[in-house]
């Protein structure tokens, strides 16, 4: 059972909850675009093209799936209207099996990394802060020692929402004045968690896209002074993205990916949305795994990535 196994024993019933309005777009849209339809014909797949596209797939990995029903339809002959949506899910199954190497019943803090230092990344408005105070919570409530490093100098807000966040969970938070240098906190988190012999450290980040230099150096200059630290810091650089926002947030994240190298994803706010689709298209065209999905403002309603729970929920018709 991986670290946050225990955690949260509705995690199904939050994750149905949280795609419904996705799986409404899709398979309501879906079913009107196959009645009176018994095979599955070009009018058909350009009507699921539509419904994928307008669900935030992205247009790519739209395709890609498109392509590979119309080679089964090539290699059967005939595919019934009946078997389409079974055909979907295993496509949708196939891709994220390929893009995303995520495993969340298996995954557990590595046991030759003390602490694992997170350095997290993301424009403002996305959830970035409160993703850091959820995750703070989880950790610490799988009983692990947590720093939290408020390195968004840029935003007196951002230091102070760190702050009620680490208050809130009951972990410390290492912050300088408004403006101090980025790297000089990330130094002083990281000091201070060795010293306290931390498991897990956040680090937080300005997200400032329209300066995409700037972003750059700063975030390569907090990288350089954490392995002065630990030489392997950070273990993991985690970008946030609103999965509300659609197609906005895969360029965001083609942005980032653009100015430092991120190794995962958390895509929050899937719940009261239709654009669930956008965790397909970003896992697939980013080939970076999503492991962290927000399915709603509580605490425990952050919850680790589930490929095959994720499509069973998806295309659950019993829901």
């Amino acid at each position: 059972m991986g670290i946050f196994g225990f955690f949260n024993k509705n995690k199904k019933e939050t994750l149905d909850k949280g795609l419904e309005k996705t799986k409404q777009s899709v398979f309501g849209k879906l079913a009107k675009a196959i009645v009176g339809k018994s095979k599955v014909d070009d009018d058909v797949l350009d009507s699921l093209e539509e419904i994928l596209i307008s669900s935030d797939v992205g247009v790519d990995t739209t395709l890609k799936i498109i392509e590979r029903i119309e080679e089964r339809i090539a290699r059967d002959k005939y595919v019934s209207t009946s078997e389409l949506n079974g055909i979907l899910r295993e496509e949708i199954s196939a891709l994220l099996t390929e893009n995303n190497t995520f495993d969340s019943d298996s995954w557990d803090l590595p046991s030759d990394r003390k602490p694992y230092v997170i350095l997290v990344v993301g424009v403002n408005g996305v959830g970035k802060t409160t993703t850091i105070g959820k995750l703070a919570y989880q950790f610490k409530n799988a009983g692990k020692k947590v720093y939290l490093g408020a390195a968004d100098t840029f935003r007196a807000a951002a230091v102070e929402q760190i702050s009620i966040w680490g208050e809130r969970v009951g972990v410390p938070v290492v912050k300088q004045q408004m403006g101090a240098d980025p790297a000089s906190v990330a130094f002083d988190t990281l000091s201070s968690a060795k010293a306290n012999d931390a498991d897990v450290v956040l680090v937080d980040t300005a997200g400032r896209l329209h300066n995409k230099v700037g972003l750059m150096n700063e975030l390569k200059k907090i990288k350089d002074v954490m392995k002065k630290v630990f030489p392997t810091a950070p273990d993991e650089v985690l970008l946030v993205l609103d999965g509300s926002t659609g197609q906005n947030a895969f360029e965001q994240a083609k942005q980032f990916s653009a100015v430092t190298q991120i190794t995962s994803l958390a895509i929050t706010k899937l719940d009261g949305t239709a654009k669930g689709g956008v965790v397909i298209g970003i896992s697939d065209q980013l080939k970076v795994p999503v492991k962290y999905i927000g399915l709603g403002e509580g605490m425990e309603n952050l919850q680790l990535f589930n490929k095959k729970q994720f499509v069973d929920s998806l295309f659950n018709e019993n829901q």
